[in-house]
C-alpha cells in the first residue's frame, strides 16, 4: 500500500512538473526568449531517467539484487540530477504556473528569503561536495542499506537523500537559476570533480574487491534466488567504480572550454 501510495505521488509530480516546464518553454518561445533546444531535452530526459530508476520493474529488482539497487542510486545522482539542473527548471517552471501559484513558488527563492539563503549555503561547493559524499557512504552502511532494501519508506528516505544531495552537488557546476554564487574557477570545478571521482571509485573497490558479502538481506535474497551474493555485490560495486567514470565527461568540457577562451583572447589580441 505504501509503496503503491509513494509511486502514483511520483508519477503524479513527474507529470505535473513535465506539464509546467512545456507551458513554460511555449510561452517563453511565443515571447521571443526561447531557452535553447537542448534545454527542455535535457530536463525532459532527466525526468524519463527518475522515472526509469523508481518507476520501472527496476525498483522491484531492487529489493532482490544489490547490483539493482546501485543502478537506481546511479541513474538518479549521475544522470537524472545533472540533467534536470541542465534544463534551468525553475524559470521555466514558474513561467508554466498560474500567476497565483507563480507568486507563491517564487517567493522562498527571493533575495532575502530564507530558503534561498539555505540553498546558497547548501550550494557553496564545500559544502555541496561533503554532504552528497556523506549522504552516499553513511547509506552503503549495511544497517542502513538493508532497511532501505526492506522497508519501502526507508527505500524512499534514502532515494530522496541521494537525490537532493546529487542536486545540491552539480549546482556549483552547472549553476541553474537562481544563481547563488559566482562562477568556480575552472581548476577549482576540476578538483571539486576529481575529488567525486577518488571517493566513488574507492568505494566501488571497497565494495568489488573484498569476496564476502557485506549486506544480509541480500545474501539471504541471493541464496533464494540461487546466485552468488559476492558476484552480485562485486557487479554493484563494479557499477559505482565505473560509474566514476562520468565526472570525466564534466572535466572535459571545462577544459575545452578554457581552450576555446583562450583561442579568443589570442585572436581578439591578434586582431
Amino acid at each position: 500500500m505504501v509503496e503503491a501510495a509513494l509511486k502514483t505521488l511520483l508519477a503524479l509530480a513527474l507529470v505535473a512538473s513535465a506539464t509546467a516546464y512545456v507551458r513554460g518553454w511555449r510561452r517563453l518561445c511565443a515571447a521571443g526568449h526561447a531557452p535553447p533546444v537542448w534545454r527542455p531535452a535535457s530536463y525532459v530526459l532527466g525526468l524519463l531517467f527518475v522515472a526509469g530508476a523508481l518507476l520501472s520493474p527496476l525498483d522491484e529488482l531492487a529489493t532482490e539484487r544489490f547490483s539493482a539497487h546501485m543502478a537506481q542510486h546511479l541513474l538518479l545522482t549521475m544522470m537524472a540530477a545533472p540533467l534536470l539542473l541542465l534544463g534551468n527548471p525553475l524559470p521555466l517552471v514558474l513561467w508554466g504556473l498560474p500567476p497565483g501559484a507563480r507568486r507563491w513558488l517564487a517567493a522562498p527563492f527571493r533575495r532575502t528569503a530564507r530558503v534561498r539563503v539555505a540553498l546558497s549555503a547548501m550550494t557553496f561547493w564545500p559544502a555541496a561536495g561533503l554532504l552528497h559524499v556523506a549522504a552516499i557512504w553513511v547509506w552503503h552502511l549495511p544497517v542502513l542499506y538493508d532497511a532501505a532494501a526492506e522497508h519501502e519508506l526507508v527505500h524512499a528516505i534514502e532515494h530522496v537523500t541521494f537525490f537532493g544531495t546529487a542536486l545540491l552537488f552539480w549546482w556549483p557546476i552547472i549553476r541553474p537559476a537562481p544563481r547563488l554564487a559566482p562562477r568556480l574557477h575552472p581548476g577549482l570545478q576540476i578538483v571539486y570533480l576529481l575529488a567525486a571521482t577518488a571517493q566513488s571509485t574507492a568505494l566501488g573497490m571497497l565494495l568489488a574487491v573484498p569476496e564476502r558479502a557485506f549486506y544480509p538481506h541480500y545474501a539471504r535474497t541471493a541464496a533464494t534466488l540461487g546466485i552468488s551474493a559476492v558476484d552480485d555485490q562485486m557487479v554493484g560495486g563494479g557499477l559505482m567504480w565505473s560509474g566514476a567514470h562520468m565526472y570525466l565527461l564534466p572535466i572535459l568540457l571545462i577544459l575545452y572550454g578554457v581552450a576555446r577562451d583562450a583561442a579568443r583572447e589570442r585572436d581578439d589580441a591578434a586582431a
